[in-house]
């Protein structure tokens, strides 16, 4: 199945699933953009402390910016698909956090040091159902910027990111989709929390470079 194809099956659940809502926070974004661009000024501000606060100290300070800024159950609930019907309270709750570690210790992993890189805004625009769409990308001292789209969606008042666009329109909970369904066949949802947990385990356990 072509990317585009797997991303608006994808965008099509999830506006499917959203009417549930979302746990409330305070100081929410006024719009999709602010949304972006405060949770950008928290990566750029570990970034610069990346190495002193490692990759644990990276995790704790991302946990908060990344749980506000996702809706990680919904978005883990599309991954899942079937499977999640099938699965009791308990596996639920166990399913979101295992997935919500996974976010939060993959940030942490991925933006592990500063050489002089800015996030740039690139403006929104009206996505398909009701989706805001906001074009931004990293700005690299050398080399070619890195383009990334946050799917956004307002639910009772408030923004949260529901997917992340890159290499041209690759959906990332796509890609996800495709990877846990392998595992859900051979372990269901237990093998999948399983899974999730050693991933988060590794990267939190990785050598400082």
């Amino acid at each position: 199945m072509r990317p585009h194809r797997l991303t608006a099956i994808v965008l099509a659940i999830l506006l499917s699933l959203s009417a549930g809502g979302l746990p409330s926070h305070p100081a929410a974004a006024a719009t999709a953009s602010e949304l972006i661009s405060a949770f950008h000024d928290s990566l750029l501000g570990v970034m610069k402390e990346a190495k002193v606060l490692g990759i644990k100290g990276r995790y704790d300070r991302l946990a908060s910016p990344v749980e506000r800024s996702f809706n990680l159950p919904l978005m883990i609930q599309v991954a899942a698909g079937s499977y999640w019907q099938q699965a009791g309270p308990e596996q639920i709750g166990r399913l979101v956090a295992a997935f919500t570690r996974l976010s939060i210790g993959t940030y942490a992993s991925k933006f592990d040091g500063y050489s002089g890189e800015s996030f740039e805004s690139r403006g929104e625009k009206p996505g398909p159902q009701n989706t805001t769409l906001v074009s931004t990308r990293i700005v690299k001292a050398s080399g070619s910027p890195v383009e990334i789209v946050y799917v956004t969606r307002q639910t009772k008042g408030e923004w949260r990111i529901v997917d992340v666009l890159v290499d041209n329109g690759i959906s990332e909970l796509a890609v996800r989709r495709s990877e846990y369904r392998a595992i859900l066949q051979s372990g269901g949802v237990d093998g999948l929390i399983t899974t999730l947990n050693t991933k988060t385990d590794q990267l939190l356990n990785e050598k400082p470079k």
